[in-house]
């Protein structure tokens, strides 16, 4: 599944060079391929997270989920300086780097030898049958629905966060490239979380950390309407932003544990479902906010709605009384 969608994507963002190349590119392409990219990126992420505990056994899960989100901090780093140099060399050269980085994950994965599923009889079912049957796993599993409504409602704030920081560093006066020091700022702070997610799952139970984190992130919020400058901007979301890491490792490797190898797929595509959701609305309410009544009344929103939720996840009986990861067990 994982090459054939890379493969997919690498065809699809092919097409936008080729087309360059005959001066025939519209508007209409470009929305097609997004669609198509971001499609096959969500299959293509269900069977990476599928995959991931055939390939690691069990008590190595936090570490491998650790290096990940490691390398996506650093891609998100590095990718936006390297995407600007490959304009500048020509404005087709982003996307044909694109296909060659494509291409290489179908070469690397190709000398993956592991069996990423045990063998099972094959059954023929409908897809409708599949998703009930993920949708019902999850939804007697306490914790992990739990999970899935907290992740949500922290992705929630995702998008308003970064619109927030924008519009507070612009009321500051500060440069489109001092913005950008601010988010580099941010990202510096979920590697350092990253690489310390997978330690921390080992020496501390699931429900201390995840009712840690997100305390944190309900504490730190607020502080942006009191930055004097976009440094301060930087070094609180930088904190921030280190939380996240540790709180999606811990989640992650988690989930994965409990979840049967038969169900991966499914189960995990609701939770993605669950968990992302509810991201365009979180958008769109920030919009109207700040529009209207000023980014200060956003942040005041939003930080309810993170106390709101640390509230609910101190006092949920399933995240406190979690096991450590060895001896998970769903329920």
């Amino acid at each position: 599944m994982m090459i054939y969608c890379d493969i997919g994507r690498a065809a699809v963002l092919a097409s936008i060079p080729i087309a360059m190349l005959f001066n025939a590119l519209t508007i209409w392409q470009i929305y097609v391929c997004a669609l198509l990219e971001g499609s096959l990126f969500v299959f293509f992420n269900i069977a990476e997270i599928a995959a991931l505990s055939r390939v690691v056994e069990k008590e190595q899960l936090p570490q491998a989920a650790a290096q990940n989100d490691v390398a996506f901090s650093i891609a998100n780093i590095i990718a936006p300086t390297l995407g600007a140099a490959l304009f500048q060399i020509g404005k087709a050269a982003p996307f044909v780097f694109d296909v060659f980085s494509y291409l290489a994950s179908v070469v690397s994965l190709l000398f993956i030898r592991t069996e990423f599923q045990t063998e099972r009889k094959k059954v023929e079912t409908h897809i409708v049958h599949e998703i009930r049957e993920g949708m019902s796993w999850l939804w007697q599993q306490h914790l992990i629905r739990y999970m899935a409504f907290l992740t949500g409602a922290l992705n929630f704030v995702n998008v308003p966060v970064t619109l927030i920081i924008i519009v507070l560093a612009q009321n500051m006066g500060a440069t489109d490239a001092e913005i950008g020091l601010v988010f580099s700022i941010s990202a510096l702070g979920a590697i350092a979380g990253a690489l310390i997610g997978g330690q921390i799952q080992k020496k501390f139970r699931f429900g201390h950390v995840i009712i840690t984190t997100v305390w944190l992130t309900a504490l730190l919020f607020p502080l942006l309407a009191f930055a004097p400058t976009f440094w301060f901007l930087g070094i609180i979301m930088g904190l921030a932003w280190m939380t996240s890491p540790i709180y999606n490792v811990v989640q992650f490797s988690y989930r994965v544990a409990l979840i049967p190898d038969a169900l991966q797929g499914r189960v995990n595509s609701v939770f993605r479902l669950l968990a992302f959701g509810f991201q365009p609305a979180g958008a769109a309410i920030a919009g109207v906010l700040i529009e209207r009544y000023g980014v200060n009344v956003a942040i005041a929103f939003f930080t309810v709605w993170y106390f709101a939720w640390a509230i609910a996840t101190m006092v949920n009986r399933n995240v406190r009384g979690a096991r450590q990861i060895g001896q998970a067990q769903s329920t």
